[in-house]
């Protein structure tokens, strides 16, 4: 009787008793409340982008000897197999979803991004303290927020594996790539949660997760790129190793499952042993007096963007690295399908499919500075949901001077990121080709004629905080649906008018094509207004 008694205490020490879940629905309601738009959202357009990727294939490689020198050429890059992975059969299925395994890792920001923002923001905002003062249980936000994720990627999964069987491909590999999605989504969703008890403060929190994702993406792009030994030290390596539409791995989703239920476990273990509000590491006493330099509002701001904006400038320049490496495989690789090729210097605005091939892939990424941009923007409205932008204001700092100094660095951050990406393709392309001196210019101002564009982005978000501060988060569902219309545009699935209003579309489409001034000169139009309607509005209004 005594050893069974002990063995409950243990278990329930360890577990945690009923009472510590009670609430955990209640909490759940409200989260799919407060993510009512957000969560379908990344679900969806994640869940569907690869049937996109494989529909477009499917139009324009028509024959299997195109498909063959794809993946022959794909094979002898090692600069597109890190960026993307290798592609493991010449099935339509496995070509198809090539480039759509960048959607593991999208579906791992997700994740993370949901489950520290209803546990780690709640405890730094004070939200859980007071809820956790009823009779809600101490596991219950962190259950609701994990089922809130895990539910999330499934749905993911199941509209992808849905979505490729309805693109008349073979329903092992389908069902296959749905589930490697939805299980990278719930093993970052697990990371994130234990990311959620190291540090008090949600800045933090995101960037340990963040930093482990990006170490997990250099392994297996290193990996891919060389032997293939480090990409099993990676979540984002195993799901690639999966490896649907070519004799299919069902049992390494066995290693993704052992890490989520491990981390999940370390999440609540974790979590029963620190104070609400507190993180595992106890936050270092500050000097008694700040420095000089970090006197005043644009101080400040750098003070709270500054690893942000570093970490992005370091993916760039790496991202940069690897575009710069493919450029010269692009011809071998599109030279036996005429469609694909007319597809891309239309998009790219030159008859050379290796400067239109720049030109598509910077616009890619000016679509990433633009989430970067929504970010920095966004650390206005966080500041301002926790109240402390109202003891700062409070001093002799104006409302104006205030948000200019977020907004500078909204507006140049990714300028410079777009900007070391653009030195970096240069760089190597020009190594390549022994043009350094030419392709380096080249580079640098096909990556600057997209910054008016990635700025029309933070008018948006600007101008959606200051008119109804409440809905700011609605930039990224504006972010998100310019990047479907320009990807499935670029397909001609939709009318010019809709594809006019995405912002990346209309910059001279350099290094091939003219330059022109006038669509430069009118997107900084738009951004000017909109930056001014914005911070107008938020000078005339109260702070929430």
């Amino acid at each position: 009787m005594t050893t069974t008694v002990a063995h409950r205490t243990t278990a329930t020490t360890l577990f945690g008793a009923p009472a510590d879940f009670a609430g955990t629905w209640q909490l759940l309601r409200l989260y799919l409340r407060r993510d009512r738009i957000v969560l379908p959202l990344w679900s969806l357009l994640i869940g569907l982008m690869p049937a996109f990727q494989v529909v477009s294939i499917k139009d324009l490689y028509t024959s299997q000897s195109q498909l063959d020198n794809f993946a022959r050429t794909t094979a002898d890059s090692p600069a597109l197999v890190a960026m993307y992975g290798p592609v493991f059969s010449t099935e339509l299925g496995s070509i198809g979803t090539w480039k759509a395994g960048a959607m593991y890792t999208m579906i791992a920001i997700a994740t993370i991004l949901t489950v520290i923002r209803h546990t780690r923001v709640e405890e730094e905002t004070g939200r859980a303290e007071l809820v956790g003062a009823t009779s809600i249980g101490r596991f219950a936000g962190l259950t609701a927020a994990l089922t809130l994720a895990f539910g999330g990627a499934l749905i993911a999964g199941i509209a992808c594996a849905a979505s490729l069987y309805g693109a008349d491909l073979p329903a092992a590999g389908s069902l296959a790539f749905g589930a490697a999605l939805a299980a990278s989504g719930i093993v970052w969703a697990a990371i994130a949660a234990v990311t959620a008890q190291v540090s008090a403060g949600a800045r933090v929190a995101r960037g340990v997760a963040f930093a482990t994702l990006g170490a997990a993406f250099a392994l297996r792009a290193v990996g891919d790129a060389g032997n293939g030994v480090l990409s099993w030290f990676s979540p984002i390596g195993w799901c690639l190793q999966i490896r649907p539409y070519a004799d299919e791995r069902w049992w390494v989703l066995l290693p993704l499952a052992t890490v989520a239920v491990l981390a999940t476990g370390a999440a609540y273990a974790l979590l029963a042993s620190r104070d609400t509000g507190s993180g595992l590491l106890a936050e270092r006493p500050g000097p008694a007096a700040a420095a000089p330099r970090l006197s005043g509002p644009v101080a400040l701001a750098w003070r709270l963007q500054r690893g942000t904006l570093t970490a992005w400038m370091v993916g760039f320049g790496l991202y940069g690295l690897l575009i710069g490496g493919a450029v010269h495989s692009v011809s071998d690789m599109l030279d036996d399908s005429g469609t694909i090729a007319d597809l891309v210097t239309r998009m790219g605005g030159s008859e050379s499919l290796e400067e239109s091939f720049i030109a598509y892939a910077i616009a890619m990424l000016a679509a990433a500075a633009s989430a970067f941009s929504i970010s920095a923007a966004l650390r206005l409205h966080d500041e301002e949901s926790s109240q402390r932008a109202e003891a700062t204001l409070a001093t002799a700092v104006g409302r104006i001077r205030y948000a200019v100094s977020h907004i500078g660095f909204a507006l140049a951050g990714p300028a410079l990121a777009l900007l070391t990406a653009g030195l970096a393709i240069g760089v190597v392309y020009g190594l390549t080709t022994g043009e350094l001196g030419e392709k380096l210019p080249e580079s640098l101002a096909a990556a600057a004629v997209q910054v008016p564009a990635v700025w029309v982005v933070t008018g948006i978000t600007i101008a959606i905080f200051g008119l109804a501060p409440r809905y700011t988060p609605v930039a990224w569902g504006v972010l998100s649906g310019m990047v479907v219309v320009y990807f499935v545009g670029s397909l001609d699935g939709l009318p010019q008018w809709m594809v006019d209003l995405v912002p990346f579309v209309h910059p001279p489409k350099l290094p091939g094509a003219a330059f022109e001034a006038t669509p430069i000169l009118w997107l900084l139009g738009i951004a000017a207004v909109l930056l001014t309607v914005g911070i107008a509005a938020y000078r005339r209004r109260d702070l929430r």
